[in-house]
């Protein structure tokens, strides 16, 4: 029996680029571009009844941003993977698009092999974090929610400050790879509610108050 594909859908407005991305998901085993947009509500939209395994977000679209619109699909389908594509590795909007739901990113320049790679960690339940990143959720969590963090997220994410890989975090901490992918996805979700304004917009949203 073949295997499964992992269903992908490009949300990017620059066209060259939008299909560059779907020639090389959509030539590659195992993956399939199921959809490309030029804009975030249109796959907001669209995503309601055509709803991929993984998509791929630009930060910088025209009319709603990509923050914005991971954060709407999010929302409206929370199964929904989300990593962020960007021109410019800027920690701040890279760390905003975690806070909104997204479970990774990569810069426009990521090798098509590096690209393909991501794809199947946060289909597989892991979330990429760069040793820059891995500083700013330290920041946010000390400054309000600390205490939300469990003992080895604390060390998972202390172990990352500190430059190292998944291998080398999982080998000091006893641990395997992909506890320490789980760690860091757990991470990621206590992010979405970092605020509390977030957190009531999201109770009210979906009629628990």
């Amino acid at each position: 029996m073949r295997p499964e594909k992992i269903h992908i859908s490009i949300v990017e407005d620059d066209q060259e680029i939008r299909e560059n991305l779907s020639y090389i998901i959509d030539r590659s085993p195992g993956f399939d571009c199921l959809a490309t947009y030029d804009c975030a509500e249109k796959a907001i939209e669209e995503m309601r009844y055509d709803t991929p395994d993984v998509v791929l977000m630009d930060i910088s679209l025209p009319g709603m941003s990509g923050i914005e619109g991971v954060r709407q699909l999010k929302a409206q389908t929370p199964s929904v993977e989300v990593i962020m594509l960007t021109v410019h590795q800027d920690n701040q909007l890279v760390f905003d698009s975690l806070c909104a739901g997204a479970c990774g990113y990569l810069t426009k320049h990521t090798s098509p092999q590096r690209i393909l790679d991501a794809i199947q960690e946060v289909h597989a339940g892991g979330a990429p974090m760069s040793t820059d990143i891995a500083r700013m959720v330290v920041g946010s969590f000390q400054r309000k929610h600390r205490h939300d963090l469990t003992r080895r997220e604390k060390e998972v994410l202390e172990q990352l400050c500190q430059g190292k890989s998944y291998k080398m975090i999982a080998d000091v901490l006893f641990i395997s790879q992909d506890t320490v992918r789980s760690h860091i996805k757990s991470i990621y979700k206590k992010l979405t509610v970092n605020s509390k304004s977030e957190a009531v917009a999201k109770a009210l949203r979906n009629n628990w108050v």
